[in-house]
């Protein structure tokens, strides 16, 4: 057991997402802002080493972002670019 605690973990959390062609990614500024397809109730995904574990919602207290996981993830889902 002791192994497995030493594992490290990245863990990415998927607001959205947004397809654009790369001529319009390329002239996008600092401060330029990025449309995605989800909306402010939507559930996000939450990804271990890229891939999909659960879906979760945003908690935001004072100055802190959390995420509370609240179902497991459908692979097939995610893969199919669901929208949230």
């Amino acid at each position: 057991m002791g192994q497995v605690n030493a594992v490290n973990i990245e863990i990415t959390v998927v607001i959205g997402r947004s397809n654009m062609p790369m001529a319009q990614l390329l002239r996008m500024g600092r401060g330029a802002v990025i449309p995605l397809d989800a909306g402010v109730n939507d559930e996000v995904w939450i990804l271990a080493n890229n891939h999909p574990v659960a879906r979760g919602e945003i908690q935001i207290s004072d100055d802190r972002i959390a995420i509370t996981v609240t179902k497991a993830a459908d692979v097939y889902d995610f893969m199919a670019g669901s929208s949230f």
